[in-house]
């Protein structure tokens, strides 16, 4: 979750109960863009973040069991193919189709203006 103060995190209360719920299956890590810096040294946004998980993130969305969820800015979109665009490409696939592909699997959730 990206947010630019973390007085503005939502849902925080309940991520903390479904990590102690379930360990193992849930996961979550905040972008905290005006408190938090990323490796250099620039506001850590949603995407920097990402970065730093990207092949593992990759890895998940490889299971047909993974949902993507991205709600905020449209802006967040480009920093998805910023961030995963060329991990497809290495993969031999393109993120703009995989992307597509998880969309019509209904996997792949996007709530953007």
């Amino acid at each position: 979750m990206g947010v630019p103060y973390s007085k503005s995190l939502l849902y925080d209360d309940e991520h903390q109960t479904y990590k102690k719920a379930f360990p193992d299956q849930f996961r979550y890590d905040y972008a905290v863009s005006r408190e938090q810096k990323n490796a250099a040294g620039q506001k850590m946004y949603i995407q920097t973040k990402m970065a730093e998980y990207a092949e593992e993130l990759w890895d998940l969305m490889q299971d047909e069991k993974t949902h993507v969820y991205m709600c905020g800015l449209k802006g967040m979109e480009s920093g998805m193919v910023e961030c995963f665009g060329p991990i497809a490409e290495k993969n031999g696939l393109v993120w703009t189709e995989f992307a597509k592909a998880m969309k019509k699997a209904d996997r792949y959730h996007v709530e953007v203006y």
